[in-house]
């Protein structure tokens, strides 16, 4: 059987508007079009695709399972049709990329200040962002969030090394207060919480002691969505805090804040670009992905220096 390709494209429209009066206006055409199209369709295949009433349009199980496999099919041809127009030009449009904020070396200005100098033809627009969502549904082209939460069905690119979070305080703080020894001790201090959202309960300090995850409820003195705010209150003595150690690494080396409970804090799998599966990546979209890829190797090879 040929392959009516217009069709397919009238038949899609109308399973994403659920009506013919907005497919019609989607794709420049009348209302009677489109219902002609569709009829000619299901005469073709000998089966009802769509159910029509005065006041809506709905799919058949047969509608469902044919849109269920044709939607993909037909997103991935356009993806190759891109591809191909775009083979010999620069990557251009927007690009936009949802990231955790404390992906600090996705974040912290030098990758994404080359990326956008190697590749002058593409905007970047860069959503700070801890809420969890589906980015394709979104409308972003990519996110960046650790590993153990990206979805198992998203290709994922490493943006960092592995990583692991620690406890930290400055010496002021610890001057006035003894350290603790162990994470049980850390209630009985005034410590500064992080929630990703208003509305969500501060996460709780997850440790490792002789191999047993254990997690603490700290009950923060002061939570806040924004890490600067965490980093800058530590740094003042305003109590111990929580997060990803690269991001106190500064601070350390520099001495404003110290390092505690250490040997409770294992390491885990670090930071990923992630980005749904699929063959033909659009141009603007594979730049990044070898720009981090490129970056990442060069940054662990200095490492090995």
């Amino acid at each position: 059987m040929a392959v009516d390709l217009n069709g397919v494209a009238v038949f899609l429209a109308v399973a994403e508007a659920k009506s013919f009066s907005t497919a019609a206006r989607h794709l420049g055409v009348t209302r009677s079009a489109v219902s002609q199209t569709i009829r000619r369709m299901e005469d073709r295949l000998g089966i009802a695709l769509v159910q029509r009433t005065t006041r809506s349009v709905s799919l058949t199980e047969a509608g469902e399972e044919l849109y269920r496999r044709v939607a993909p099919a037909v997103g991935e041809v356009g993806l190759a049709l891109d591809a191909t127009r775009d083979r010999d030009t620069a990557p251009s449009g927007q690009l936009r990329v949802a990231v955790s904020s404390i992906a600090e070396r996705f974040i912290s200005g030098p990758l994404l200040a080359s990326f956008v100098e190697s590749h002058p033809g593409i905007q970047l627009d860069i959503t700070i962002t801890d809420e969890e969502f589906d980015i394709v549904a979104e409308g972003y082209d990519a996110g960046v969030r650790l590993g153990e939460v990206i979805e198992q069905d998203m290709v994922a690119v490493p943006v960092s090394d592995g990583q692991r979070q620690v406890v930290v305080g400055a010496p002021s703080y610890l001057a006035r207060h003894r350290p603790p020894k162990h994470p049980k001790e850390l209630p009985q201090h005034c410590c500064i919480g992080w929630r990703p959202a208003p509305r969500v309960e501060p996460y709780r300090w997850e440790f490792e002691d002789g191999g047993r995850e254990i997690d603490v409820a700290v009950n923060p003195r002061v939570t806040t969505n924004d890490m600067w705010v965490m980093v800058r209150t530590a740094v003042a003595g305003g109590g111990l805090t929580f997060g990803m150690e690269e991001t106190f690494r500064p601070y350390i080396q520099r001495g404003e804040l110290v390092p505690l409970l250490e040997r409770f804090c294992p390491p885990f799998a670090g930071f990923y670009l992630y980005f749904p599966d699929r063959r033909n990546l659009a141009p603007k979209l594979r730049a990044l992905v070898n720009h981090v890829r490129y970056s990442t190797s060069a940054s662990k090879t200095q490492k090995r220096r």
